[in-house]
């Protein structure tokens, strides 16, 4: 996970156009107007992640909250699965 592609585009994108470079890079087999990648399933990764920092920001998280919720909702996804 690379945060700080995630705090730039969080920062520089809404959720709704982040949302939109998701749906670009998936039809477009991983490219977007947010322009970070090659690699389909990366490129969708990133964005959804920055996508969901975004939104806790705009819930009035401080950017570093956001990614710490990011973090631990990544935790109990990936303890889920085990």
């Amino acid at each position: 996970m690379n945060i700080k592609e995630i705090k730039e585009l969080a920062k520089k994108f809404t959720p709704e156009q982040l949302d939109n470079c998701i749906t670009q890079a998936i039809e477009t087999q991983g490219k977007s107007d947010c322009k970070i990648g090659d690699d389909v399933l990366e490129v969708v990764n990133t964005l959804a992640k920055a996508q969901t920092v975004r939104q806790l920001m705009d819930q009035g998280y401080s950017e570093i909250e956001a990614i710490r919720e990011l973090a631990k909702r990544i935790r109990q996804v990936q303890g889920a699965e085990k």
